[in-house]
């Protein structure tokens, strides 16, 4: 069944401007991206969920005129923690205490040691780790679109410092990392609709060692 979705999705070159991903399958597919794993469980990223046409417009100019961006129906920002930092693990470990019954010595001292590894990193490391958690939630959301029939199109072909600006997301502390429309393909104009999916062969991308 997994295989069978992996199979019929693919990266949308063309979607149809008159179809809109109904708003159930959107929170589907942003619960399980919610659900992905990341590094310490510490989610290091936002996604912004942008509706608004004229908004979408300005960044496919930014992301050099890629039509996805306004016809589908969605455009998913991910945007990475700029940096980490003791209140944005404090904000985390908190969280963490709520869900699972208070903060306990045991927490206090996980969260601690967290913080005192990766605040003492520049500043550029720790958005790059950042990113790298982006990727993890990217692709769990790539797969719960597929689940729903909806086609999406990861890109990293755009201008983060241009997506950012317009986002105003420097003054919240994230940096543009990759972005995913949603939305249908259309019906014709999609060269790679019909086109036969290309993966590498089994024996050029494993190596067992046993």
């Amino acid at each position: 069944m997994l295989n069978d979705l992996l199979n019929w999705r693919y990266a949308t070159k063309k979607m149809d401007a008159h179809k809109s991903v109904p708003e159930e399958k959107v929170e589907a597919i942003l619960d399980a991206l919610r659900l992905a794993p990341t590094s310490s469980g510490l989610q290091p990223f936002e996604v912004l969920v942008i509706t608004d046409r004229d908004i979408r417009a300005k960044l496919m100019d930014a992301a050099y005129g890629q039509e996805q961006l306004v016809d589908g129906s969605h455009l998913l920002v991910f945007a990475a923690w700029d940096n980490y930092t003791d209140d944005r693990i404090d904000m985390v470990r908190d969280e963490t205490g709520v869900a699972r019954g208070g903060v306990t010595d045991r927490l206090m001292d996980y969260y601690k040691n967290l913080k005192s590894n990766y605040t003492a990193r520049d500043a550029e490391v720790n958005f790059q780790h950042a990113a790298r958690q982006v990727y993890i939630a990217l692709g769990v959301a790539m797969i719960a679109a597929a689940e729903q029939q909806v086609d999406a199109t990861p890109m990293e072909g755009f201008d983060p410092d241009r997506f950012d600006d317009i986002l105003g997301l420097r003054d919240k502390g994230l940096r543009s990392v990759v972005i995913l429309p949603l939305g249908y393909r259309a019906a014709e104009g999609d060269w790679l609709k019909d086109a036969p999916k290309v993966r590498r062969d089994r024996s050029q991308l494993f190596t067992r060692i046993d």
